[in-house]
């Protein structure tokens, strides 16, 4: 579980703060184009963080459907569990962008007639 190492070991919390406006807004100097940024890059948290899960997951799946074979598998419990304490990726995102770990660029500021 190395991204979930890496995820919790940054220090961010999973309890929501109010953030100051002004302090997203000065990384670009537009507050929309921040809030796009961080949107985009907990989409990419996301879905990482879903494939690393469903990967993990996929070890434990039974390609039989008896309802024998059908049973409690405590490692995969505790990979549950562990997934489900990670922060939010939108959380995730927006400490990323304050601490300055997110690259983004502006497309060309080009004009059309």
């Amino acid at each position: 579980m190395s991204k979930l190492r890496r995820h919790l070991s940054i220090g961010t919390s999973n309890i929501v703060e109010t953030r100051n406006l002004s302090d997203i807004k000065e990384k670009t100097g537009n507050l929309y184009e921040s809030i796009s940024i961080i949107g985009k890059r907990a989409s990419q948290i996301n879905l990482s963080t879903k494939e690393e899960l469903h990967s993990k997951l996929e070890e434990f799946a039974s390609h039989t459907d008896s309802l024998e074979e059908i049973h409690e598998n405590k490692e995969q419990i505790e990979i549950s569990k562990a997934y489900e304490r990670m922060p939010n990726p939108s959380l995730l995102a927006t400490q990323e962008f304050l601490d300055e770990k997110v690259y983004f660029r502006k497309s060309g500021d080009e004009l059309f007639s």
